[in-house]
């Protein structure tokens, strides 16, 4: 009777855990902006099959710019964007997209700001070219956050910025002396330190709240697909788990190399060591970082200035994960 008491119980645990892998996988895309190993996290989980494990056949696109990943938001061509809080995003929300953060992946300020190697102190940033991606995206940003930290003012200062393109053209107009430095990842910016620019510092380590990368998706998306939504949510949980076993190194590495389009595998080893310590297992939105964001963005654009932390944010399906113990 014991026995017949245990084996249902466990039976519904079984097909539960089965039931995605027993239908069709249902497609979502899901596009993400600059490729660096904070993207990573797509890519091993496509790789790997967790994607599928839990009923989703994932297409990931990348996108040049944060206004195309919101235009494919907005006109229904993609259910989700996975990137960083940016005057794209922040002034799509501003301007009445219903758009939120429904997870924060890294919470933080993060990635390598690579100099010429004369310059030695970011005082020494002064009257310098610095390369972005675009106005108002996420290295734009990063890198006015590392200017405030720094006690530094573009305007003021002289610093010019300029719009180069994607991190592994930054990393070659750094290389040939188009530009004096810029936020580049680990990946790349290892790269270049071992060619003997420098490292001005390890954003990282500077401690500024920032939603760095996160999943956002439209409200009314969430609100009749919050299955699919959270189908999403719990194979990020599970790919940063299966990035942080070490047995799983040289898997997460090639997958890496092979999203970044790297030469070889050992290239990835700088972004994957970041890897394991750059995503937070509690994917809550960063509210401090995203105050951060709407102060900086608001300085010059009063639909943003009205915002408040909460009308960004969507924390339905993250609260339902850790009720449930995922994490």
């Amino acid at each position: 009777m014991r026995v017949l008491f245990i084996i249902p119980p466990l039976l519904c645990a079984l097909l539960s855990g089965s039931v995605y892998s027993a239908s069709t996988p249902v497609k979502e895309v899901f596009t993400f902006g600059g490729l660096s190993e904070r993207s990573g996290i797509l890519f091993v989980a496509k790789d790997t099959g967790i994607f599928q494990k839990h009923g989703l056949d994932a297409q990931l696109v990348n996108v040049r710019s944060g206004p195309v990943g919101m235009a494919a938001i907005a006109a229904g061509e993609t259910h989700f964007h996975v990137g960083s809080a940016t005057g794209a995003s922040i002034g799509a929300m501003a301007g009445g997209l219903d758009l939120a953060f429904i997870a924060g992946l890294i919470n933080k300020l993060d990635g390598a700001f690579v100099v010429a190697p004369n310059i030695r102190a970011p005082s020494d940033l002064k009257g310098k070219r610095i390369g972005v991606q675009s106005i108002g995206g996420g290295i734009w940003m990063f890198t006015l956050l590392a200017f405030e930290h720094w006690g530094l003012t573009p305007e003021r200062d002289n610093i010019q910025l300029r719009v180069i393109g994607e991190q592994p053209v930054i990393a070659q107009a750094i290389a040939s002396g188009i530009i004096d430095g810029a936020y580049l990842s680990y990946t790349f910016g290892g790269q270049l330190e071992r060619q003997g620019f420098r490292i001005l510092a390890d954003l990282a380590k500077l401690g500024i709240p920032y939603q760095g990368l996160g999943i956002m998706a439209r409200r009314s998306f969430v609100d009749r697909s919050s299955e699919l939504a959270e189908r999403a949510l719990r194979a990020m949980v599970e790919s940063i788990a299966f990035i942080n076993k070490p047995d799983n190194k040289l898997i997460v590495m090639r997958s890496l190399a092979r999203g970044l389009r790297l030469q070889k595998v050992e290239d990835a080893e700088a972004g994957y060591e970041m890897m394991k310590i750059l995503y937070d297992r509690r994917i809550y939105p960063n509210v401090q970082g995203l105050g951060n964001v709407l102060r900086i963005l608001g300085r010059s654009n009063e639909q943003i200035r009205r915002l408040k932390v909460e009308d960004v944010i969507d924390e339905r399906i993250v609260r339902k994960l850790e009720k449930e113990g995922l994490f």
